[in-house]
């Protein structure tokens, strides 16, 4: 990873590599790129899918979102103490979940991040609490994304989806997605 090299002084100094040549730069570069056009997209990936069931898994989807909107609206009007910006944690969770296919962790990470939404902690953790979503299908489908656009190994697709700086599942997730990954 790192060269040494002995200078004109006779000490010896360490050449790192560029942060361009690093690996793991280049899984981050991919993984940023993947989300952000997953999120252009607004879903269609799973739309133009050629398997028979895509309408099926596509209603399904829909009905969750509208049921997951509907469940936070009635909750929200069942109990009055939510205020207006948990309910929108919760929709932007959803949201998170169910096009993204995101990790209860990463969906927390999203809606507190500066850099993303900025909804204070409470207000996340409420989110994550009482989102509705399926995380082992959440870790399936990031998977098999890992798999077909990025020829990752099971091992290395594993990793990625529990790591800290990845997606941030559990390892429960991660081995049902591993376990599942080449199912028809």
């Amino acid at each position: 990873m790192s060269k040494k090299i002995v200078g004109d002084d006779g000490k010896t100094y360490v050449q790192k590599k560029p942060i361009y040549k690093r690996v793991w730069f280049w899984i981050l570069a991919i993984v940023v790129i993947a989300i952000f056009s997953s999120a252009m997209n607004g879903g269609s990936d799973k739309s133009s899918s050629k398997s028979p069931n895509s309408t099926q898994s596509t209603k399904a989807t829909d009905d969750e979102s509208s049921s997951s909107e509907e469940t936070a609206s009635s909750s929200s009007s069942e109990n009055p103490k939510v205020s207006a910006e948990f309910t929108s944690a919760l929709t932007k969770a959803t949201q998170y979940a169910n096009m993204m296919n995101m990790s209860k962790a990463g969906i927390y990470d999203q809606l507190t991040s500066d850099a993303g939404e900025q909804f204070p902690a409470d207000a996340a953790q409420y989110a994550v609490d009482n989102v509705k979503a399926d995380w082992n299908k959440n870790a399936l489908e990031k998977a098999k994304q890992y798999q077909s656009k990025m020829s990752m190994s099971a091992e290395a697709i594993r990793d990625q989806l529990t790591s800290e700086a990845g997606e941030k599942f559990t390892q429960d997730e991660a081995n049902y997605a591993i376990q599942h990954l080449n199912d028809n």
